[in-house]
């Protein structure tokens, strides 16, 4: 019966540790949450989008998102490397929340495991290659637009 009072201790632990480190950035966290939201959505959105129209089972819905976010990502970051100024809280809600929710690096890996459990490997290995590399490339990209602009 000693469980329910550990239980109990580590809840109350864990809510202090809640208020006294989350709490007192309660602004960051709803930027990041806005951003994250609007960048599901916009997942969603992109991603039906271009599988209802792309009849194939490969995932190239989720394929565009991640690539398209890296784009963005590099863009943001390439900015502030050229020492453009954007605030913290855009840099939150851009980087963390809407590249955050936009990309779907957890999908990826979901489709992955799927396809490894298809007869066609080969299938596999492009989605998996294509993803790094294109999302690298386009990160890269991205970055390198904002030292030209």
């Amino acid at each position: 019966m000693r469980l329910l009072p550990d239980i109990c201790q580590l809840c109350n632990f864990a809510g202090d540790w809640i208020v006294s480190h989350l709490m007192g950035n309660i602004e960051n966290i709803l930027i990041v949450g806005a951003g994250s939201c609007v960048g599901g959505i916009a997942r969603y959105a992109v991603s039906r989008v271009i599988a209802s129209s792309a009849h194939s089972v490969f995932p190239w819905g989720t394929l565009a998102v991640n690539v398209a976010g890296c784009f963005l990502i590099g863009l943001v970051y390439g900015y502030l490397d050229r020492g453009g100024y954007m605030s913290d809280w855009l840099r939150l809600f851009l980087t963390v929340g809407f590249c955050g929710g936009f990309t779907t690096f957890s999908t990826f890996m979901h489709e992955n495991f799927l396809l490894f459990g298809s007869p066609d490997y080969m299938l596999l290995a492009a989605y998996a290659v294509v993803s790094i590399l294109a999302g690298f490339g386009m990160l890269y990209l991205g970055f390198a637009a904002m030292r030209v602009f």
